[in-house]
């Protein structure tokens, strides 16, 4: 029961950081090409601030090889999700099944994994969840590029490696294993500046989703079908993949609650960027979320039981 009022409070922070943006939109605060360059904030800068600071924490061996685990099991949750999405999504619109792929493959993975691991496990399972978060920056700005581009080449690959978030995750996990820590005021002003990746996302996601009327993605059963494989199927088999490994339960739990959160705010952040269709984006970004509140708990009741 605590863990289920746990959950619905992250998602009711998260609609109210919505309805923010909703409302800026509205009172004509955020405009449509103020959005996008909002977007393209938190893409280029915020987030890579924030992978930067979840690395400047105390360096243990036990912790590093978790940590190396966690990157392993993080990456084959990530490839089995995006092999059912190429499996199990079909569309006649390209733009919407690029869309709808990226949903499943994409969680939510930093707003409701951390604070979701971390009233279970700890500062621990904080520290495995930025594995997945890693992994999920490294798939993201190549699989995840590529997919809402339509483009598959190697000069598409080396390029996207110049990316913030690339560069960012890389010198992330040398400062860490080489124990350097940032001095104490350019630490401070990169966790300022990470710390506004949820409510900035949320915002931006908030003043697409005003662009549209949200009462009719209630309606759509498409988007319960996608949501369904996001929030069910991908942590399920996840689980079912793992439950066998001689592995630290708390790193598996970790790896499946991740893969089990709603849709990332990314899906909309990168439709606006790659001009894909962010209205439908955003629907499915809303209504997953407003699912998330009952399947989160379900997973995590049967990931107890097994």
């Amino acid at each position: 029961m605590e863990l289920t009022s746990l959950v619905i409070n992250q998602v009711f922070i998260m609609f109210l950081l919505i309805a923010t943006g909703y409302l800026c939109n509205k009172l004509n605060l955020i405009s449509a090409q103020t959005n996008k360059s909002l977007s393209g904030l938190v893409l280029n800068l915020i987030s890579p601030a924030l992978i930067i600071s979840s690395y400047q924490i105390e360096f243990k061996t036990e912790l590093l090889h978790g940590l190396i685990i966690s990157f392993l099991l993080a990456a084959a949750s990530m490839l089995l999700s995006v092999v059912l999405g190429q499996v199990l999504i079909r569309g006649k619109q390209k733009d919407d099944a690029a869309i709808e792929r990226f949903v499943v493959v994409y969680s939510n993975c930093g707003f409701m994994g951390i604070p979701l691991v971390n009233s279970i496990y700890g500062a621990e399972g904080v520290f495995y969840v930025t594995a997945y978060i890693t992994v999920f920056n490294l798939l993201v700005w190549t699989h995840g590029v590529m997919l809402m581009k339509g483009e598959l080449n190697l000069k598409g690959v080396l390029a996207v490696f110049k990316a913030p978030a690339i560069i960012a995750t890389i010198l992330g996990i040398i400062l860490f294993v080489a124990r350097i820590s940032l001095p104490g005021g350019i630490l401070s002003a990169i966790n300022y500046i990470g710390s506004m990746n949820t409510p900035m996302a949320m915002i931006v996601a908030g003043a697409t989703i005003a662009q549209t009327k949200i009462g009719k993605a209630l309606l759509k059963p498409r988007i319960y079908y996608t949501s369904a494989i996001r929030l069910l199927l991908v942590p399920a088999a996840t689980l079912v993949l793992f439950k066998a490994l001689p592995v630290n339960s708390t790193i598996i739990l970790t790896v499946v609650l991740t893969a089990a959160c709603p849709a990332g705010a990314m899906v909309t952040l990168f439709s606006l960027n790659y001009n894909k269709n962010s209205l439908y984006a955003s629907e499915i970004f809303a209504v997953s979320t407003l699912l998330s509140a009952f399947t989160l708990p379900l997973i995590v009741f049967v990931s107890g039981m097994i």
